[in-house]
C-alpha cells in the first residue's frame, strides 16, 4: 500500500493520555517520526479538557500509596487488574510533580506553598489535585503547549475510522483517517500506534462527554480483533444538569461539589442518600449515588425537571463562587444558581470502565498496538474513583511514551510491516457507500435511536428481559446504521460524521449488552434489578470479548487474581 504517511509512532487522540504519550516518547528518543491525528482541534477537544474536580495523587505524608490503593480497589468492587491499579497509584506522584515541572502545569497551593488537596467521594484521605474546578483546561493547555514547542506535527480534524492489520490479522500497521475538513480518507502506516482517543459513552440519552465522542477507539480495537475486557461497566456519574430541550443535557456538576458537603434532595425534600448510605450520604461512590437517585425517580419522588436536586447553598455563596467557578458559570448559563439554590441533576452516562486488555507497559493483544487512557479497561474495576480519570488518562499516557521508546529502541521492532492488500481500499469504499444511496434512514434519527435504546434498557438499572429487548433493537438498528443515506460530499459534512459515529456506537452497544447479560449480580456501576445484590457463589472474574468470525462477541469469564491485595484486606479497609 502506498500511505500517506509512513511513521515510527502514530498517536490517535489529543487528549491527556495521547499527548503525554506523545511528549515523553519524545523526550525519549528525538529522533522518533511521530503523529498525531486529533477529531477535534488542536488542544480544544476530548474528555480531558473536560474534568473538573482534580487528580488523586498521594503528597501528604499522611497518606500512603497503600491507602490510595485500597481505596482504588474497595471502590472498583475488588475485579480491577491490580498490576494495573498499583501502577496507577504508585506512578501518579511522579507523573502530578513532572505536570508541573516538565509541562508547566500550576495546581492550587496551600498558603504555606504546597499542592493543595481536597475530598473526593470513596476515599479516606484528601488526595485529590487541581486547578480550581479548571484543572482539565490547565492540564490540556500545558501539554498541548509542550506538542507545539516539541514541534510534533498534529492532523487537525482528522478521526480514525479503522486500524489497519497485515495480512494475518494479527499485527497493527497503522490507521485509515478521514480529514473532515477536506473529506479525504488519509493512510498511515507506522511502527506503533497508540489508541488514545478517549471513550465517551455518548450511545445514552444523558451523556457527560462531548459529541464529538462516539466511543472510537474502542470501537475500532474491538473490529480489529482486540481482547477486550469489563464492557458491562458503564459509569453514570449521579449528578448531569438537567437541560430541557438542549444538546448539552448531562453536561456534569463535578464530584468535588458533593466532597464539600453539597446535599442531594428528591421532589419531596427528603435527603435521600441518608436511607441509602448512611454513613457517608454522599459522599458514597458514584456508582451508589446514580443508582440511588435512579431508584428515587423510578419510585415517582423525582423533582418536577425529572430527575433530582442538588444543593450547595448552605456552604455559603462566597465559597461555593470561589472553589467552583466554572461550575456556577455553566449553571448561571441555563438560568440556575448553583451558589443561592437547588439545581436539578440527573444520572448521566459518563464513563467506561472496561476497555481493551493492557499490561502496565500499555501492550494490547495485538503487536505493535498501544493504548492508554479510557479506551483501555481493567484500572477501575466495576467502579471508578473520582479524581482517578484524568488520573489515569495522564499515569498511563507517561508510561506508554516510555514504553513505546522502549519498545522502538530495538531496530528489529522499528520496521514498519505492510498492511493486508486492500484492506485500506475495501474500508474506504464501505464507509463512504451512504453518500451514494438515496432514500435510506437518517444518521440522525438513528443516533437518537440507539441513544434512547441504550437509556431504557441497558442503563442504570438493567435486567435480562430488557437487555435481549435491546439487542433485538440493536441487530434492526443496525441495518438502519448500514442502509443510512447522507446528502452532500464528504467535506464538512455532519451528517456524514454523524454516520460514522453511529457506526462505532452500534458496536459498543452490542458489546455492553451482551457483557451485561454475561454478569448475573449487581457489582459497582452494573446493577440488575433481577440480581439486586453481589453473589458470594458467583465468584469474582471479569469477563473477557473478542470479535468471533460472525461479528458478534465471543466471551470468556477470568477469574480475578489478588496480585497484591486479598479480598479479606479489600474487605475490611475503611474509606
Amino acid at each position: 500500500m502506498n500511505a500517506d504517511y509512513k511513521v515510527d509512532l502514530l498517536v490517535l487522540g489529543m487528549g491527556a493520555a495521547a499527548q503525554l504519550a506523545a511528549i515523553y516518547a519524545h523526550d525519549a528518543d528525538p529522533d522518533l517520526n511521530i503523529l498525531i491525528a486529533t477529531k477535534a482541534l488542536k488542544g480544544k477537544g476530548g474528555c480531558s479538557r473536560m474534568v473538573q474536580g482534580g487528580f488523586n495523587v498521594v503528597l501528604d505524608p499522611g497518606d500512603s500509596h497503600e491507602k490510595h490503593l485500597m481505596d482504588t480497589l474497595k471502590g472498583g468492587q475488588y475485579i480491577n487488574d491490580q498490576d494495573l491499579a498499583l501502577a496507577l497509584v504508585e506512578q501518579a506522584t511522579p507523573t502530578v510533580k513532572e505536570l508541573e515541572t516538565v509541562c508547566g502545569c500550576f495546581f492550587d497551593r496551600r498558603p504555606d506553598g504546597h499542592i493543595h488537596q481536597k475530598a473526593f467521594a470513596g476515599q479516606c484521605f484528601d488526595r485529590t489535585v487541581h486547578k480550581g474546578d479548571l484543572t482539565g483546561i490547565e492540564i490540556i493547555s500545558r501539554t498541548t503547549e509542550q506538542i507545539f514547542k516539541r514541534r510534533i506535527p498534529v492532523l487537525e480534524e482528522t478521526r480514525a475510522v479503522e486500524l489497519l492489520l497485515d495480512a494475518e490479522g494479527n499485527t497493527v500497521t497503522g490507521a485509515l483517517l478521514y480529514n473532515m475538513r477536506s473529506g479525504a480518507f488519509v493512510t498511515v502506516e507506522a511502527a506503533a500506534t497508540l489508541v488514545a482517543t478517549g471513550g465517551g459513552p455518548t450511545q445514552y440519552r444523558f451523556h457527560a462527554p462531548g459529541p464529538e465522542k462516539s466511543a472510537d477507539g474502542i470501537a475500532m480495537l474491538y473490529r480489529a480483533g482486540a481482547l477486550m475486557r469489563d464492557m458491562e461497566m458503564i459509569q453514570f456519574h449521579p449528578t448531569g444538569l438537567i437541560i430541557p430541550g438542549s444538546v448539552v443535557a448531562g453536561a456534569l456538576l463535578e464530584e468535588g461539589l458533593r466532597g464539600a458537603g453539597a446535599h442531594l434532595y428528591n421532589g419531596e425534600g427528603e435527603r435521600y442518600m441518608l436511607k441509602y448510605a448512611p454513613d457517608v450520604a454522599e459522599r458514597a461512590t458514584r456508582d451508589v449515588v446514580s443508582r440511588s437517585a435512579y431508584l428515587e425517580m423510578m419510585a415517582g419522588r423525582a423533582c418536577p425537571e425529572g430527575g433530582v436536586r442538588i444543593d450547595a447553598a448552605h456552604l455559603g455563596a462566597d465559597f461555593v463562587l470561589k472553589s467552583f467557578p466554572g461550575m456556577a458559570e455553566r449553571c448561571a448559563q441555563f438560568k440556575y444558581d448553583l451558589a443561592h439554590g437547588m439545581v436539578p441533576v440527573s444520572p448521566s452516562a459518563h464513563f467506561f470502565m472496561g476497555g481493551a486488555a493492557i499490561g502496565v507497559d500499555c501492550r494490547a493483544s495485538l503487536d505493535k498496538l498501544f493504548v492508554a487512557g479510557e479506551d483501555a479497561g481493567g484500572v477501575h474495576g466495576a467502579n471508578r474513583l473520582g479524581g482517578n480519570g484524568i488520573g489515569e488518562s495522564c499515569v498511563y499516557g507517561r508510561l506508554a511514551g516510555k514504553s513505546i521508546a522502549a519498545y522502538l529502541s530495538r531496530p528489529e521492532n522499528r520496521r514498519i510491516k505492510d498492511s493486508a492488500p486492500g484492506m485500506a481500499k475495501e474500508a474506504m469504499a464501505r464507509i463512504s457507500e451512504p453518500l451514494s444511496r438515496r432514500g435510506g434512514p437518517s444518521p440522525f434519527d438513528n443516533r437518537r435511536e440507539i441513544q434512547e435504546t441504550n437509556w431504557v434498557k441497558v442503563g442504570v438499572v438493567r435486567k435480562e428481559s430488557a437487555l435481549e429487548e435491546a439487542l433485538t433493537d440493536f441487530a434492526g438498528l443496525r441495518r438502519d446504521v448500514e442502509r443510512a443515506s447522507v446528502s452532500g460530499r464528504q467535506a464538512y459534512n455532519m451528517q456524514f460524521n454523524t454516520h460514522l459515529d453511529t457506526l462505532n456506537m452500534i458496536d459498543v452497544s452490542v458489546m455492553a449488552a451482551t457483557s451485561a447479560l454475561q454478569r448475573q449480580e449487581t457489582r459497582g456501576a452494573h446493577t440488575r434489578e433481577d440480581f439486586p445484590g453481589q453473589r458470594d457463589d458467583y465468584g469474582l472474574f471479569n469477563t473477557f470479548m473478542w470479535r468471533g468470525e460472525d461479528g458478534l462477541p465471543v466471551f470468556e469469564k477470568r477469574e480475578v487474581v489478588f496480585r497484591h491485595k486479598s479480598l479479606e484486606a479489600c474487605q475490611k479497609h475503611k474509606k
